[in-house]
C-alpha cells in the first residue's frame, strides 16, 4: 500500500452532464434508476434567468456519477414530477417546492414538506429575489395529519419537545390498545436555513459551518464538503491524507456506534451495559481530542490535505476492541434483551430498497449499499467486508452496529501498522480557488450514518454560490413509521433508538 500515491492515480469517478427538457425528464430519469443509478441529491438553483434543476444519479464500482439538468421559467417553473418512479425524488420535489416555489406537475401530495403552516404563503426563501420575510401568518390551522378511523383507535401525541437532550420532532400515534396502526413524524421545527448561510462564504468558512451541521458527523459532513470543493477546484489530495482522513471516518464510526450499542440497552432498562458503553465512548472522545484537538474530531479535515497530532495506536485500539466485546458478551447473554429486540421494528428488504434507506438501517434489512465500496477515495484493507444482516428488527440493528464497530477496529489496525498519521501531518488551509470560474463538484462520504453527499458551486469571485446537502436522515426518517406498524407503544423509543436519525441533519 503505497502511503505517497498522489490522489490523482486513485481511479477518479466518472461524471456525465446531460441536459434535458420538462418532456425528456421522466424518461431519463427512468432509464438510470433501470439501469441500477441511485437518486443522491436534487438541487435547485436560482440563476435569475431560469430555475435550474440538478438531478444527481451516482452508481458504484466503478464510481459513476450522472447529473441530469433541466431549466424551468422562472416566472411560472412548472417541474413534471418523478414520484411515480421514485419515492425519494418526490420527497426532494416537495423541499423544492416549499423553497424555491417550484410547481409541481401530477405530484400525488404536493403539500408542505419543509415549511410549517405558519410559513407566509408565497414567500420562498432560496429565490435571489425573495426579499425580507414576510410576517408569519397567525392562528394557522393545524398540520393535516392523515385520520385512521374505527372502533377503538385513538390517537397519542408526543412532542414536538421531548425531556433530555434531544432536538424538536412531533410524533403522532394512531393506535388500538398498545399496538400502533400508523405513525406520522413531523420535523423541520428546526429548519436552519443553512444552504442559504452557506452562500457568499469563502471555502474555510464553509467548512466550520459544515462541521457543526450535525454535531456528531463532524468528520462526515466536513470531509464530504471538502471532497466537493476540490473535485470542483481540481484540487488533488496525496494517498496519505486520503488515508487519514478515512481513519478519520472510522474513529467517528466508532464513538457513535459504541454509544448506540448502550443507549438500545439503556430503553429495554439494562443500564448497566449503557454504563458500560458510556465507559468506552469517553475513552474514544478522549483519544479523538488527542488527535484532532476536539472530542468530536472536528479540524482533521482541512482543504487539500489533513490534520491530526497522531492517530490511535494499536495498543488503545486492542483494549478498545476488548472492552466491546465483553460489552456485546453481556448483551447477548441477556435473554430478555434479546426477547425485546429480536421481532420488533422490522423494516422489510422491499421498503428499504423502496424508500432509498442508507447505511446501518438500509443494511440492516438486507441492502448491501456502502458509499466506502460504491465511491471509494483510499485503499481500504484487503479484508473489509460490509456488515449486514437480512432481519431488519431491532436486533438486525444493533447487530449491525457491532459488527461495524469491529471493521472500524480493524481498519484502524491495519491503516496504523502501515504508519498512517504516525507523524500527524498537516497541510495550510487554501482560501480561493486557483481559477475565478464558476465551477461544480460533488463530496460521497460513507459517514457512520450512512452515505452524506454535498455537492457545491462557487462564483466568479472564489465563493460558494450554491451547497446542496444530503445527510442519510433524510432518506431514512420515512422509513421509521413504515416500522412501526404493528409495533406496540411502548416499544416506540427502542424502535427510534434503533434508527437513531438525525433531527439537525434532517433539518437544514
Amino acid at each position: 500500500m503505497s502511503m505517497d500515491r498522489p490522489r490523482n492515480e486513485y481511479p477518479r469517478p466518472t461524471t456525465t452532464v446531460l441536459e434535458t427538457t420538462t418532456e425528456g425528464l421522466l424518461d431519463g430519469a427512468k432509464a438510470l434508476l433501470d439501469a441500477g443509478h441511485r437518486l443522491a441529491l436534487v438541487a435547485a438553483h436560482d440563476d435569475l434567468s431560469s430555475i435550474r434543476i440538478v438531478y444527481v444519479f451516482t452508481k458504484g464500482p466503478p464510481d459513476e456519477r450522472t447529473e441530469l439538468v433541466v431549466r424551468l421559467d422562472p416566472s411560472r417553473p412548472l417541474l413534471p414530477s418523478l414520484a411515480s418512479v421514485s419515492f425519494v425524488a418526490s420527497r426532494f420535489e416537495r423541499e423544492m417546492k416549499d423553497l424555491f416555489g417550484v410547481e409541481l406537475v401530477d405530484h400525488p401530495q404536493p403539500r408542505h414538506l419543509v415549511l410549517h403552516q405558519h410559513w407566509p404563503e408565497g414567500w420562498y426563501p432560496m429565490r435571489r429575489t425573495a426579499g425580507a420575510m414576510p410576517p408569519v401568518v397567525a392562528n394557522a390551522e393545524s398540520f393535516p395529519f392523515i385520520p385512521v378511523e374505527g372502533p377503538g383507535v385513538y390517537e397519542i401525541p408526543v412532542g414536538p419537545v421531548h425531556a433530555g437532550l434531544i432536538e424538536p420532532g412531533h410524533f403522532r400515534f394512531f393506535v388500538v390498545g398498545e399496538t400502533i396502526l400508523r405513525m406520522k413524524a413531523r420535523l423541520w421545527f428546526v429548519h436552519k436555513g443553512i444552504e442559504r448561510l452557506m452562500e457568499g462564504k469563502t471555502i474555510d468558512e464553509g467548512l466550520e459551518i459544515a462541521q457543526r451541521i450535525s454535531g456528531d458527523t463532524a468528520v462526515g459532513h466536513g470531509l464530504a464538503y471538502i471532497m466537493a470543493v476540490e473535485e470542483a477546484l481540481g484540487v488533488e489530495t496525496s494517498g496519505a491524507d486520503c488515508q487519514v482522513r478515512a481513519a478519520l471516518l472510522e474513529m467517528e464510526r466508532l464513538y457513535n456506534h459504541v454509544a448506540d450499542l448502550g443507549a438500545l440497552c439503556n430503553d429495554v432498562a439494562f443500564s448497566i451495559a449503557n454504563a458500560r458503553a458510556l465507559t468506552v465512548r469517553e475513552r474514544l472522545l478522549r483519544i479523538n481530542a488527542e488527535i484532532t484537538g476536539h472530542r468530536l474530531l472536528r479540524n482533521g479535515v482541512v482543504f487539500g490535505g489533513s490534520r491530526v497530532q497522531r492517530l490511535a495506536t494499536i495498543e488503545e485500539l486492542n483494549e478498545i476492541e476488548h472492552e466491546v466485546d465483553e460489552l456485546v458478551a453481556m448483551v447477548r447473554s441477556n435473554a430478555l434483551v434479546i426477547d425485546r429486540f429480536a421481532g420488533t421494528a422490522v423494516l422489510s428488504h422491499d421498503d428499504a430498497v423502496e424508500m432509498g434507506t442508507l447505511g446501518v438501517v438500509a443494511r440492516s434489512s438486507g441492502r448491501q449499499f456502502d458509499a466506502r465500496v460504491a465511491h471509494p477515495f483510499t485503499d481500504m484493507p484487503a479484508d473489509f467486508a460490509l456488515a449486514g444482516s437480512s432481519g431488519g428488527d431491532v436486533l438486525a440493528r444493533f447487530d449491525v452496529r457491532v459488527e461495524e464497530t469491529r471493521t472500524s477496529l480493524a481498519c484502524l489496525r491495519a491503516w496504523t501498522r502501515d504508519g498512517v498519521g504516525s507523524q500527524g501531518r498537516s497541510t495550510a488551509t487554501l482560501s480561493a480557488p486557483r481559477e475565478r470560474t464558476a465551477r461544480s463538484g460533488l463530496g460521497i462520504v460513507e459517514a457512520w450514518r450512512g452515505t452524506i453527499v454535498h455537492r457545491v458551486e462557487f462564483d466568479g469571485d472564489g465563493r460558494l454560490s450554491r451547497v446542496k446537502i444530503v445527510d442519510p436522515s433524510w432518506f431514512n426518517w420515512p422509513a421509521l413509521p413504515i416500522s412501526l406498524a404493528d409495533t406496540i407503544i411502548p416499544d416506540f423509543p427502542l424502535a427510534n433508538k434503533s434508527f437513531n436519525l438525525s433531527y439537525a441533519g434532517n433539518d437544514l
